[in-house]
């Protein structure tokens, strides 16, 4: 501890002298422009009564007074600094400066590159037409919709982001824990420019972070939930490295008189981000498809069978699938488009339908979809390699065989377990499953599970979890029996060994929030709550809407994701429904009518909405085990005020 006593000592002295000579200087520029006019942003300090100590202000940043861009005095234009180039230079005075002051004040993005490289984590997507006539994404998704305060008034917890392996950053969460020191964007500074203080995280949630600024102790009164996926959130000593100034909040700027001596007792010792956060961070967003990519996918229409649809957009790893023969309206819309993500279970590559002996629909040529920009692409087949291994079974011997009975989660509502029948074993170990009791007789509402997929279960498994077990028309709650029911039917039941119902742990438990996909409208990523956990298995409630809408899914459904992973991706986010506005909304999720045939309830497309939930037909997702991501977790770090004490090889701080 003395040794990082003596290295902080000697990093903030560096600092001082550093900031000490550049002071006067500084205050000349902030001042003056080059015809000795005052600007109107000139001085970051009016706010202050007195100047900040300059040893919160750790190198020396300038930032254009036209464009917005920062970078060092040496890359800076004229005497003064004050602008990137000459262009910007003699545009200050101009009609424009107005607006473009404003627009850098109000959070937009400057109109020229910053010289030095920025993570961004909104949007990462992947398309030309990434929110056109797509109403299931956009970076004003949540608008009025808050994580912090909605988990503040329910007293509720979050699911860990460890939780979700597909998740960005999952295997990365490990290090971060309350108590973390990080610098964050200071928006209390009064100032015209970006400025950063450090700051302590008191609370998680998903990705979200209850952060204090240094200096308030104990007043809880500026306490701000941040996204720790988003660019603003650095290790300490990242302003150091990249020139940026840490000036104290204005509330408690005058409270300390040694700055310095007050950051040295707080960070000695502390742990701070992963030097390489947010090199991880862009890593792990990083996706195998992109647009023009052909897949096979199952058909919205038929659940029987696939179609053959083209990558349109890429979001967080959720795919926006347009098939090929899907057709356009009259204002170019696309009229069947189907979202899900890349290790979803219904979307394949390019000839498993031929390969496994599932039906497939062939695309009808007679459609023009040329006028799309999608298909102006140069197309290519998607191939093994870029989708989830399976877990791997074997057909010989004892294998499912057509006509065993099982339970199984009924794809047209989500929250029933059904009882059920193989109807054909595919190759690959795929199976063609369907509800017993609804079958419509010709094959159309069967749909094909993995053998290893945790959306089908042994016969008995509702009742020695206590799940009601939904059973075929004609049959009672009170006294139904397998063997009485395999009996009466002439089958066996499938041998349970066969099943994938391995529990290992998850982490989840009820209560806890997330965000999750409607999978009966898988374009909607919803609020929701863990109602139950039964083994692998997760019962979800969409808050605001009744008991009848939830769906089971497992635990590493590639269709659930932590707190804030709308947010950090640039996903829309469906808040709940509160009181009086549920009239505007249609049900999330069609209820199953055995009065009506399936073919009639998956084929109903109905016109998309804004917002909310809609009825539709669209296929669900089911929940098949995934593997968690390999990678080195990076290190946790014991630092002074700048340099990590611990790095890798060859590694160096942001």
């Amino acid at each position: 501890m003395k040794e990082k006593g003596v290295a902080v000592t000697q990093d903030l002295d560096a600092m001082e002298e550093e900031n000490g000579e550049e002071e006067e200087e500084y205050n000349e520029q902030m001042h003056s422009d080059e015809e000795g006019v005052t600007s109107p942003t000139s001085d970051p300090h009016s706010a202050y009564s007195d100047k900040p100590d300059v040893s919160c202000l750790p190198l020396f940043l300038v930032v254009c007074e036209m464009c917005g861009v920062s970078g060092t005095r040496g890359t800076f234009y004229s005497r003064t600094k004050r602008f990137c180039s000459l262009s910007c230079s003699r545009s200050f005075s101009s009609s424009s400066k107005k607006s473009s002051i404003l627009a850098r004040l109000q959070g937009k993005s400057p109109i020229r590159k910053a010289h030095t490289p920025q993570y961004c984590s909104t949007p990462h997507a992947q398309g030309p037409d990434y929110y056109q006539g797509v109403s299931a994404v956009g970076q004003d998704a949540s608008a009025g919709f808050d994580w912090g305060s909605y988990l503040e008034k329910h007293g509720s917890l979050a699911a860990p982001v460890s939780c979700f392996h597909h998740a960005p950053l999952c295997v990365q969460w490990e290090d971060i824990e309350v108590g973390l020191q990080v610098e964050v964007l200071n928006t209390h500074a009064g100032l015209p420019t970006k400025v950063y203080w450090i700051a302590a995280i008191l609370q998680l949630a998903g990705y979200k972070a209850l952060l204090r600024y240094e200096g308030f102790e104990e007043d809880d009164s500026h306490d701000f939930w941040c996204n720790l996926g988003t660019a603003e959130v650095h290790p300490i000593g990242w302003c150091a490295v990249n020139s940026k100034l840490l000036v104290p909040p204005q509330a408690v700027h005058k409270c300390k008189t040694d700055w310095k001596s007050y950051l040295m007792k707080r960070l000695v010792g502390a742990f701070t981000l992963p030097v390489d956060f947010h090199v991880k961070m862009a890593d792990s967003l990083k996706y195998p498809f992109r647009q023009g990519v052909r897949v096979e996918v199952v058909d919205r229409s038929l659940v029987s069978r696939t179609r053959r649809a083209v990558v349109d957009t890429v979001i967080g790893g959720r795919l926006r699938l347009i098939y090929e023969d899907a057709g356009l309206g009259p204002s170019g819309e696309v009229l069947s488009d189907f979202w899900c993500h890349m290790w979803s279970p219904l979307v394949h590559p390019i000839n498993w339908s031929s390969r496994v002996g599932h039906l497939i629909k062939e695309t009808d040529k007679s459609v023009d979809m040329s006028s799309h920009p999608t298909f102006h692409k140069v197309f290519c087949d998607s191939v093994p390699r870029q989708f989830k291994k399976l877990r791997t079974v074997y057909m010989e011997g004892v294998f499912f065989e057509e006509g065993m009975k099982l339970e199984a989660i009924d794809p047209l509502n989500l929250g029933n377990i059904c009882v059920a029948s193989v109807r054909k074993v595919l190759l690959d170990g795929y199976l063609m499953v369907s509800i017993d009791g609804v079958e419509i007789g010709d094959g159309s509402d069967w749909f094909c599970y993995h053998a290893s997929s945790h959306a089908i279960l042994p016969t008995g498994y509702c009742q020695s979890n206590d799940i009601a077990l939904t059973l075929p028309p004609g049959y009672d709650q009170a006294t139904f029996t397998w063997p009485k029911y395999l009996e009466e039917t002439a089958s066996v039941a499938a041998p349970r060994r066969l099943f994938n119902t391995d529990y290992t742990g998850h982490g989840f438990a009820p209560g806890m929030k997330l965000e999750a996909v409607d999978l009966m409208e898988p374009r909607l990523v919803c609020v929701a709550t863990v109602q139950r956990s039964v083994g692998r298995l997760l019962l979800l409630h969409f808050d605001g809407w009744e008991a009848e809408f939830d769906q089971w899914v497992d635990c590493q459904s590639p269709d659930i994701y932590p707190v804030g992973w709308c947010e950090f991706t640039g996903y829309q986010l469906q808040p709940p429904i509160g009181p009086g506005r549920q009239s505007m909304f249609l049900c999330p999720c069609p209820v199953r009518n055995v009065k009506k045939k399936t073919v009639d309830i998956i084929s109903y497309t109905p016109p998309p909405q804004q917002d909310g939930h809609e009825q539709s037909g669209d296929l669900p997702t089911s929940a098949l085990p995934q593997d968690t991501p390999s990678g080195t977790p990076p290190q946790t770090l014991s630092i002074p005020v700048i340099t990590p004490l611990k790095t890798e090889p060859g590694e160096e701080s942001m």
